[in-house]
C-alpha cells in the first residue's frame, strides 16, 4: 500500500471534496486545522455546484468517550528558542500549539471548541467555501467534542501520552481518541506542527498557513522534526519551571507516544530519539525511514487497514524489538482511526465499509489497551488474540 502517496496527494483532494461538499464541521478544542477526510468519493463536489444548492447547516458531534473521567482541556504555546522553525527559518524560533486534555471532574468546566475561529474561517478562505455549504467559522469550531475549557482536574497521578496527526492534518483529527484516554486516566498532548497543516493559531493571535502541504519532497524528513518536537514539548511538561498549569498530573515516568499516518512514523522516530518516550503506536502509516534492528527496543502496537502488510510494514516488523502488536482492521480505510470518517458520515459523505463509528471504537480500545499494559502494568485480554466483539481486528505474526 503507498500511504506515503495517499497522504500526499489524495488528503487535500478530500478536504477539498469534504468542505466543498457539503460542510463538515471540525470540532475539537482549540486551534486550527484543516483536515483531510477520508480518501474515498469526495473528489467530484465542485465549488460551482455547491454554490448553486440550498445552504446548508450542519452540526457535528465526535463520540462521546467512555471512561470514569470527564475530559479537561487546556491550549497551550510552546516556543522553542534553541531550534529555527525548520519549514519557515525567517519566522523565528519554532512554535507549537498544543492541547493537553487530562481526566477532569464530571460536570465541571465549559464545552471546549474543536478550533478557533480563526483556523475555521482560514479553511473557509482557503478552500473558497460559497456562503450555499453552511460552513462557516461557528460551524466549523463549534462540533462538539465532549472535552471541557478549564474542567476541575482529578487529583492524581497519569501517564501521559503524546499523538500526532498525519500529513496536512490538523491535531484536531485525533480529539476522539484523545479524550478517551483521559477518560481512563491518561495525559494527553495533542501537538500541532506548525506550518504543517493548514493553520495553527499561535500565541500571537496569527494563525500561519501550511508552508510545506504542496511539496512531497519534505514528506520524508518530516517524522525526525516531528521528533525534536515531540521531545520539546515533553521537555516543558516535565522538567524544570513547567509550560502548563497542570504538569503536577503527569507522572514523567510513564510516557508514550501515538500518531496517525505520518504521525506513525514520528512515534518511531520518537523512540528512536528520546529513550523517554516508553511505547508507540502507528496507526496505518509508512515508516519513513523503517527502523533498524534494536532501535525501537520498547513496546510498539502497528494498527492499520487491511492492505497495509506491505514491505515497509514487514521490514519495521522485523526490526522492533520487546513486546509488539500488528494489528489490521477489515473494512477500515486510511482515516477510519481518526475523527473524520465520522465527521464526515455527518455532512453526508459516503462512508467505507468499516462504519465510522466502529472504526471509532476499534481505535479506541485497542489503543487504550496497549497503554494499560505498557505504561500501567495491566494486562488486557484484547490483546492476547482474535476477540469475537471485534471481529473486524486481524492479528498478524
Amino acid at each position: 500500500m503507498k500511504r506515503s502517496l495517499r497522504i500526499s496527494a489524495v488528503t487535500p483532494l478530500a478536504l477539498v471534496a469534504l468542505v466543498t461538499g457539503t460542510g463538515a464541521g471540525f470540532a475539537a478544542t482549540t486551534t486550527p486545522r484543516a483536515a483531510p477526510v477520508a480518501t474515498h468519493a469526495f473528489d467530484a463536489a465542485p465549488a460551482a455546484a455547491a454554490a448553486a444548492a440550498p445552504t446548508r447547516t450542519f452540526q457535528g458531534a465526535l463520540p462521546a468517550p467512555t471512561g470514569p473521567y470527564a475530559a479537561g482541556e487546556d491550549v497551550i504555546h510552546l516556543t522553542d528558542e534553541n531550534r529555527p522553525d525548520p519549514w519557515v527559518p525567517s519566522s523565528g524560533p519554532r512554535q507549537l500549539t498544543v492541547t493537553m486534555i487530562y481526566p477532569a471532574v464530571p460536570g465541571t468546566g465549559t464545552p471546549a471548541p474543536y478550533m478557533t475561529p480563526a483556523e475555521a474561517a482560514g479553511i473557509i478562505e482557503h478552500r473558497h467555501l460559497p456562503p450555499s455549504t453552511g460552513i462557516t467559522p461557528q460551524t466549523l469550531s463549534g462540533v462538539t467534542t465532549h472535552a471541557f475549557d478549564g474542567a476541575r482536574p482529578k487529583r492524581g497521578t497519569y501517564p501521559l501520552v503524546v499523538l500526532s496527526p498525519a500529513y496536512e492534518n490538523p491535531r484536531m483529527t485525533l480529539t476522539s481518541l484523545a479524550t478517551e484516554l483521559a477518560s481512563h486516566g491518561y495525559v494527553v498532548a495533542l501537538v500541532g506542527h506548525t506550518y504543517e497543516d493548514f493553520g495553527e493559531t499561535l500565541a500571537n493571535g496569527q494563525t500561519p498557513s501550511c508552508a510545506i502541504c504542496n511539496d512531497p519532497a519534505t514528506i520524508d524528513s518530516i517524522p525526525a522534526s516531528r521528533a525534536l518536537d515531540v521531545s520539546f514539548v515533553i521537555d516543558r511538561l516535565t522538567r524544570g519551571n513547567t509550560a502548563w498549569r497542570l504538569a503536577h498530573l503527569i507522572d514523567k515516568h510513564r510516557i508514550g507516544m501515538a500518531g496517525h499516518s505520518i504521525g506513525g512514523a514520528s512515534a518511531a522516530a520518537a523512540m528512536i530519539a528520546d529513550p523517554r518516550v516508553r511505547a508507540g503506536v502507528n496507526m496505518d502509516g509508512t515508516f519513513k525511514p523503517a527502523p533498524a534492528p534494536g532501535q525501537v527496543d520498547r513496546p510498539f502496537l502497528m494498527l492499520g487497514e487491511a492492505d497495509s502488510d506491505d514491505d515497509n510494514w514487514r521490514q519495521s516488523w522485523a526490526a522492533l524489538g520487546g513486546y509488539k502488536k500488528w494489528l489490521t482492521v477489515v473494512g477500515a480505510d486510511h482515516f477510519s482511526f481518526t475523527d473524520l470518517e465520522v465527521l464526515q458520515k455527518q455532512a453526508g459523505f459516503p462512508s467505507p465499509p468499516l462504519s465510522p463509528e466502529r472504526g471509532v471504537v476499534i481505535t479506541r480500545e485497542y489503543v487504550t489497551a496497549f497503554f494499560d499494559q505498557t505504561l500501567k502494568g495491566i494486562h488486557r485480554p484484547l490483546l492476547d488474540g482474535p476477540s469475537r466483539d471485534n471481529p473486524e481486528v486481524l492479528f498478524h505474526r
